[in-house]
């Protein structure tokens, strides 16, 4: 075995800045995957990177049970930012274990122990969290899970959650946008219909907005964004991560109290590492103060109307913001590698008919002009071979 997970793409990235990266060549790539989202302020930006110098030299880690002022800060941030009444925030190291606690936090504070969750969900890959993922391809090699605790459902379906939904459900578990299922966005009335049935039966409502959130849509939270929702819809735990420190392993479960009430035992390590806190601190003041979801709205439908003009041969544009599925067909591939090795352009899959852009939401026109050109290249080619 080489030791790594992922398979290796044919470029070394050597440096990054804004939505640049750069190759040990130095050839130059437009980033319009942010590494699944994880840099929503852009490569290495300065407010960021003077946090983590200045925090380094001061303390790199001490145990959560002391109290340290980054982590203490970036609590009180989040619990700011934080959806409705939402204020009691669990610091973590990734999504999945975001994940992993708000399903735990729900079994202890219901009693209850079966979750509902979504067809094409992806959740994460430790257990429980790995449980709620639709795909077969992530679980295979590791069941039994927790598959007679889980039940699936059609994904914007609100009769057939309803239906599935009972007195003995721990927890409902949905992304407001599915990213690895293929940029789903929730139809109109889908979250609130989620939001009443749990309210009747005394379940918990978990949004994952590991990838959906902190502006990416517009608004700094999914769930929040009117292009969803009538008007903002408040579950009981909602999990963050990805972009929250700009790359670095960070991940959060924002709770309300009755679910707070059911945290228990769960505990981490590193669970808001001093270092890692400061640079989440200051993500979340460039997100703020730049104004970044308007810009994400802004380019974002720029991004629409453009794709729209060059009439490509694309069937269908998903998603809100700056976070966007092109369903192109079998062969999505072959586009992103295309996109790379001939245009300097980085995208993502999502699955095999889905290019997925989730770009820094630094972005500018200027960038989408630069794609929608790489994309007409691109797919006049794929059409014509």
């Amino acid at each position: 075995m080489s030791g790594f997970v992922y398979s290796q793409k044919p470029i070394t990235i050597e440096s990054g800045e804004d939505v640049t990266l750069t190759g040990d060549d130095g050839t130059e790539y437009i980033d319009f995957g942010a590494s699944y989202a994880c840099t929503p302020a852009g490569h290495c930006h300065p407010d960021v990177v003077g946090a983590i110098q200045k925090q380094a030299s001061d303390l790199l880690f001490v145990q959560g049970s002391y109290p340290v002022e980054a982590r203490s800060t970036l609590t009180s941030q989040l619990a700011a930012l934080a959806p409705g009444d939402i204020e009691n925030v669990w610091l973590c190291n990734s999504g999945t274990e975001a994940n992993e606690a708000a399903l735990k936090f729900a079994r202890s504070a219901t009693g209850n122990t079966k979750f509902v969750a979504a067809r094409g969900a992806f959740h994460g890959r430790t257990a429980g969290s790995l449980s709620t993922t639709w795909k077969p391809k992530y679980k295979a090699s590791y069941e039994p899970l927790l598959e007679d605790h889980v039940e699936f459902v059609p994904y914007g379906d609100a009769a057939a959650l309803e239906a599935a939904v009972d007195d003995e459900t721990a927890a409902v578990i949905l992304e407001p946008i599915q990213g690895e299922g293929g940029i789903n966005a929730a139809p109109a009335g889908y979250l609130q219909a989620a939001r009443e049935v749990t309210h009747e039966t005394g379940s918990a409502l978990i949004f994952d907005e590991i990838q959906t959130g902190l502006g990416r849509t517009g608004s700094i939270w999914a769930c929040e964004n009117d292009a969803l929702v009538d008007s903002p819809v408040v579950p009981d735990v909602l999990t963050t991560a990805k972009g929250l420190a700009s790359g670095l392993p960070m991940g959060a479960t924002l709770c309300a109290d009755w679910i707070a009430e059911g945290a228990a035992s769960h505990g981490s390590t590193f669970a808001g590492n001093p270092l890692v806190a400061a640079a989440a601190t200051a993500t979340l003041d460039v997100i703020v103060d730049e104004e970044l979801p308007a810009n994400a709205a802004t380019v974002g439908a720029t991004l629409v109307d453009e794709l729209s003009r060059a009439d490509l041969p694309i069937d269908e544009v998903r998603g809100l913001g700056l976070m966007r599925g092109l369903e192109v067909g079998r062969g999505a591939n072959r586009i992103l590698r295309d996109l790379a090795m001939e245009h300097g352009i980085l995208a993502l899959p999502a699955g095999r008919s889905v290019v997925r852009l989730l770009p820094p939401l630094t972005l500018t026109e200027s960038h989408v002009h630069a794609l929608v050109e790489a994309l007409e290249d691109t797919l006049e080619a794929t059409t014509d071979a």
